[in-house]
């Protein structure tokens, strides 16, 4: 069975260019959006009609609940002894309160049950990401295919091959950049510009911090989040003459960072039951304390906060969610669906139309069909 699971991921990551989106025009992207929904309006689109109703979500404290306490308490990773932590501070809270395994290797299995359980990840975007991570940073060829949260680590069978020169030792979540880790992320630099992908910016952070719209539902808190996306989009344009976005690791990926905290990591009340991300959250879930102008960062150190309640039973967060919230973003902004980067130079960002070698015959209401 766990062999089976092998072929389905890799039969996931080569299904990869089907759910990309090419260059889309005004019409297309509006098309689209009429075929689908979304969550809510953002603010910043000139045409709000896309807006559907909300889904009917009600807050269950006891099936909500998650829990830090006994098997789950919290346990500062030794990073000295080799647990790895990296790029993603959602796993790296779960690795650290044991939903996932301590030194953060673990099994695609149990990562897609470990998201579900704690965040609400649906199961088909948590397996989508578990098999492409699986697939192109870890052992694909394991008994129990997994992958490193962090740097090099060899599980199972394929470490076996990897420890005989047969095959490379699986890079991990931290060497995974353009391919699970992209630039113009929401609180890690580029990094070819900063030299460093896997650690959070303080100065990026704090942008965020102060982005986060306070006593507000964390739908609407994902919407005003645009112009702090836009602007970490235009300074990757600015500052890094390396800047690429491909379609995995900048379309989507790099989008996670604004679309996930809201979604996966804001606490659910029967006030907020679609969700508040509170900034003391916030902190909590990137590993950060104090004040903003002195706010400290422990690599590592993630947390899921006290008293802390997950997505509703019913309302998991699925791969159409996540599509829809990278379409919201692009009403305003279509660059954000483009392929391209700058070509050794500041300021000198080329897009790649795929339309231009389809001869038109695909665009995004097709694909989306």
């Amino acid at each position: 069975m766990d062999l089976l699971f092998s072929l389905v991921t890799l039969i996931a990551l080569l299904t990869l260019p089907a759910i990309s989106f090419p260059h889309l025009d005004p019409k297309s992207l509006q098309d689209l959006l009429k075929q689908g929904t979304v969550s809510n309006a953002c603010p910043f689109s000139k045409n709000k009609a896309h807006a559907r109703t909300k889904r009917q979500i009600g807050f269950d404290p006891i099936a909500q609940r998650v829990s830090t306490s006994g098997k789950y308490v919290w346990k500062a990773p030794n990073l000295a002894a080799g647990d790895k932590r990296g790029p993603c501070p959602g796993l790296n809270a779960l690795a650290n309160h044991g939903y996932l395994p301590h030194n953060g290797v673990a099994p695609a299995a149990t990562i897609i049950q470990a998201v579900n359980q704690v965040y609400g990840m649906a199961l088909d975007l948590g397996t989508f990401l578990a098999a492409f991570g699986t697939v192109n940073n870890g052992d694909p060829l394991s008994l129990t295919p997994g992958f490193s949260i962090g740097g090099p680590a060899s599980i199972g069978f394929g470490g076996t091959l990897s420890s005989l020169g047969i095959t490379r030792t699986p890079s991990g979540l931290s060497g995974s950049h353009n391919n699970y880790e992209g630039d113009t992320s929401a609180t890690r630099g580029d990094l070819y510009a900063a030299g460093n992908n896997d650690l959070l910016q303080l100065p990026l952070f704090e942008q965020y911090y102060d982005a986060l719209l306070e006593n507000t539902p964390a739908p609407q808190q994902f919407s005003a989040l645009f112009p702090f996306r836009q602007a970490r989009f235009n300074h990757s344009i600015h500052t890094n003459p390396y800047f690429f976005f491909p379609q995995f690791a900048g379309v989507f990926v790099s989008h996670a960072g604004y679309a996930f905290p809201p979604a996966l990591m804001s606490n659910k009340s029967a006030q907020y039951p679609s969700g508040y991300l509170d900034k003391a959250t916030f902190k909590s879930f990137f590993g950060v304390t104090g004040e903003p102008g002195n706010f400290k960062y422990q690599p590592g150190y993630e947390r899921i906060p006290e008293n802390w309640y997950k997505r509703a039973v019913g309302d998991e967060y699925t791969i159409p969610d996540f599509i829809f919230s990278v379409l919201e973003y692009a009403q305003h902004d279509p660059r954000l669906l483009s392929i391209g980067g700058n070509t050794g130079t500041t300021e000198s960002f080329t897009g790649l139309d795929i339309t231009n070698f389809t001869n038109g015959v695909y665009n995004a209401a097709t694909l989306a069909q």
